[in-house]
């Protein structure tokens, strides 16, 4: 089911210009996410067709290069193997992102070369308070197996976190890097406006040194580091 749509991003799949679907359930409550009312009140956000997205994407061709499917978590809605399916059939790439709490449908997905990247959000380091940016209980040992999984994939990818003062520490996003021991590793600065957690939207995100500074002990650890999202 897909209940928001934005026709043409530029910033959602580095290097790529693609439509972004959403998807409106989710099993996290994270304290600073921005989609919550599509997750709380979807009903308010009209239902897309699949006939309506593919006359947008018809419409757009001649510069779009794919689709990211994002949430809410994607993995979580019945129908998503559907319309990766006929993005693919159009000739479209696919980019995904999670949470990495459904491993075993990320790998059937996968092995079905339905997905050509993936995003998958990493909250808090495995041996951490996940659900203190979850806002949730959740099964670290099912995120685990996602990361192993998306690492072995041979699928381009990427982990990220979005760093929030009074949730994330520098030892946090460090400890999550050494964790991760390789690959690309973003972090994505934190934007008050509209969190779920109304206390949060008070809260001034990192300066963009911390965040820098961050960035260059996780660099340390991976192969390829990045920051999104500094102004």
């Amino acid at each position: 089911m897909i209940r928001g749509i934005i026709e043409v991003s530029f910033l959602d799949w580095d290097g790529k210009v693609v439509m972004v679907l959403y998807t409106p359930s989710c099993n996290f409550r994270c304290p600073f996410c921005h989609n919550w009312e599509l997750m709380d009140n979807p009903e308010r956000y009209p239902e897309k067709s699949w006939e309506d997205i593919k006359a947008l994407l018809e419409e757009h061709r001649d510069f779009l290069d794919g689709v990211c499917f994002t949430g809410g978590e994607p993995l979580m809605e019945p129908d998503l193997e559907e319309w990766l399916r006929k993005v693919k059939d159009m000739g479209l790439l696919v980019k995904l992102d999670t949470n990495g709490s459904f491993p075993d449908v990320l790998a059937d997905l996968l092995e079905k070369k339905l997905i050509n990247y993936i995003a998958m959000d990493v909250k808090m380091p495995p041996n951490g308070d996940y659900a203190r940016a979850a806002g949730t209980e959740t099964d670290v040992e099912a995120m685990k197996r996602s990361i192993d999984i998306i690492r072995n994939s041979g699928v381009g990818h990427e982990f990220r976190t979005t760093v929030v003062p009074g949730i994330h520490t520098m030892e946090d996003v460090v400890e999550i890097a050494k964790f991760l021991g390789g690959g690309k590793y973003v972090l994505q600065q934190f934007v008050p406006y509209h969190a779920l957690d109304e206390a949060l939207r008070e809260i001034k995100p990192y300066d963009n040194e911390t965040i820098i500074d961050m960035a260059d002990v996780c660099s340390e650890y991976v192969d390829d580091m990045a920051v999104r999202g500094l102004r």
